[in-house]
């Protein structure tokens, strides 16, 4: 791209945007903005070249110093050219940026990391689509938080400094640190900084609108892994224990997966006024596993043993102690997501699952504070009361479960929260408890101000699934953020090389219903309803307490020891933890 063409475009971002009916419009005051409501900020060039980042050690940005390993102009013909640099915050956080080197419109979006980490890779989730991404014209980095590789949490074994990293700090020195760069690089800071992650990404967004809420002006937390502990010891340890015989054997293998689904499918697909395959809202399905219940003489290939489909409904509905106390938010896993069961339930016998290494790396080396124990069995995780409060202490730094933004709200921070619900990691219905929280600590009218959720019919672990799963969360943020429009409808499309069908998604609780006429793979036959009643959730459980802000504790590292403070919260003390859940 030539610096002509480049000072062609400066002119043409500078004038007003032109309207959905043609005519030049204004939606915030005094400020140009395009027809998807962002503001129509000049682009500009680098004041410096990209090789001279190289080497640059930055002492005074954030709280230990930032060393710039290589600067590199990149241009693979596909994308926007830019610099790509990396380098180090110490102690071990891998720093990668991409900063455009054609021009520059004056956004910072940092994309979180999933899982465990161990990696620097710059991905925007359901965000690919939005039109600066897209032109390559945001400023954009990311982290490892705080190790490479050791995607069996062996990386947390006496290094409290990377628990601490990974927890909460990698990225908020990441934010600060980039910022700084990017005001070296083209002589301004960003006007608008971003932020969007997915899964644990979508943890480490809440976590910096909880704990660090100057950071950004716009957070995307999709599918987030906020309650991580609980998440990684019950839910996930859950999902294989509740799947295992007396003798330790798998009960539900994956083959009979499609068969459970076809029956869920059957019996409420329709429910919602039309028989795509996709339940809009699973809660309103009353499925019973047991109609699929094994009769004499019934091939078992076609049917479910009474194991089977004990081991279903323990799937659904989530972990549970046989005195009914739950242990995470029911249901654990909603109807209609069986087809993504696989992160739990394996194809054979003596197969290793997802769900078990999370919960191996948790109970060895990330979950119980200051204890490192590479010889630990999930046989040895116990469903009581007693066992639930001693493990979860390690929330304290690691969950992001704070429902109080008030101080992310003054900022003008605009928060989207959002999950599919055919999620097979994460259950949708935490989300939805937190929301819930946020808007019990908050009020409903202050938190309408300024967050919005939307629940995705069909789409499991932050993309794919059974129903239509390629949208755009990220442009309807920085509206919101940039001019003050409100998110309404995301459309969200998918289907093949021969049909392409749209649907609207609508900020929860409304929900998209058919109008009875027109085409069901067109997004302009449906309309806004807001249900009522609406359908029930029960947010009952043993860690309700954990949605608050007075469990959360700083941590620093005294060698090889997490050292916390406050010294004493209600999530220390064990006598307050058994009466939290009394």
């Amino acid at each position: 791209m030539t610096r002509a063409f480049v000072a062609a475009l400066l002119v043409v971002v500078l004038v007003p945007a032109w309207g959905f009916d043609g005519v030049f419009q204004e939606r915030a005051p005094g400020r140009p903005v395009t027809p998807e409501g962002l503001a129509a900020l000049p682009a500009l060039l680098p004041v410096m070249e990209c090789a001279a980042l190289a080497g640059l050690t930055l002492d005074d940005v954030t709280d230990a110093p930032v060393a710039l390993w290589t600067a590199t102009l990149t241009n693979d013909g596909e994308t926007a050219p830019y610099c790509e640099v990396r380098g180090n915050i110490e102690p071990a956080n891998t720093l990668l940026m991409r900063l455009p080197v054609d021009g520059w419109t004056q956004r910072y979006v940092q994309t979180g990391c999933g899982a465990r980490c161990g990696y620097a890779s710059i991905n925007f989730p359901q965000g690919g689509d939005c039109a600066p991404v897209r032109a390559g014209t945001v400023a954009s980095a990311t982290s490892d938080m705080g190790h490479q590789g050791e995607r069996d949490g062996s990386w947390a074994a006496y290094e409290p400094q990377a628990q601490i990293d990974f927890a909460y700090r990698a990225m908020h020195v990441t934010a600060e640190a980039a910022k700084a760069i990017i005001t070296r690089f083209y002589g301004k800071a960003p006007a608008y900084s971003y932020f969007i992650g997915c899964s644990d990404g979508g943890r480490e967004g809440l976590m910096e609108a909880q704990r660090f809420p100057d950071d950004f002006d716009g957070i995307v937390a999709g599918a987030p892994a906020n309650n991580v502990v609980v998440q990684n010891f019950f839910h996930h340890g859950w999902g294989v224990r509740a799947n295992r015989d007396s003798r330790g054997r798998y009960i539900l293998l994956a083959g009979k997966l499609p068969l459970i689904h076809r029956a869920v499918v059957a019996a409420c697909d329709e429910l919602d006024g039309v028989a795509d395959g996709v339940l809009d809202d699973p809660r309103l399905c009353d499925f019973d596993p047991g109609v699929l219940r094994c009769e004499p003489g019934q091939k078992r290939s076609r049917c479910l043993t009474a194991a089977e489909v004990g081991a279903v409904r323990r799937l659904h509905d989530g972990a549970v102690d046989e005195h009914g106390n739950r242990f995470e938010v029911p249901v654990a896993r909603e109807w209609g997501s069986e087809l993504g069961w696989r992160v739990f339930v394996p194809d054979r016998q003596g197969q290793s699952s997802y769900s078990e290494r999370s919960a191996l790396a948790y109970g060895r080396y990330l979950g119980r504070t200051n204890v490192v124990d590479p010889d630990w069995r999930l046989s040895e995780l116990e469903f009581t009361t007693e066992s639930f409060w001693d493990l979860v202490g390690s929330s304290a730094y690691l969950a992001a479960n704070n429902p109080d933004l008030s101080d992310f709200r003054r900022s003008g921070g605009k928060l989207l929260l959002w999950h599919g619900w055919e999620d097979q990691f994460i259950a949708p219905r935490s989300t939805l408890a937190y929301y819930e929280a946020m808007r019990a600590a908050m009020g409903g009218a202050a938190v309408d101000k300024f967050a919005k959720l939307y629940m995705f019919p069909g789409v499991a672990h932050c993309t794919g699934g059974n129903g239509l799963a390629t949208f755009d969360v990220l442009t309807p943020l920085m509206a919101w953020t940039e001019s003050g429009r409100e998110p309404g409808k995301i459309t969200v499309s998918g289907g093949d090389d021969d049909v392409t069908s749209t649907r609207p998604v609508y900020p929860y609780p409304a929900v998209a219903r058919h109008d009875g006429a027109g085409d069901p793979d067109d997004a302009a036959s449906f309309v806004p309803v807001t249900p009522t009643p609406r359908p029930r959730s029960d947010y009952q459980w043993l860690g309700e307490r954990l949605y608050s802000g007075d469990y959360q504790r700083w941590c620093e590292a005294a060698d090889t020891r997490l050292v916390c403070a406050p010294a004493q919260t209600w999530l220390t003390r064990r006598e307050l933890r058994l009466s939290s859940g009394s």
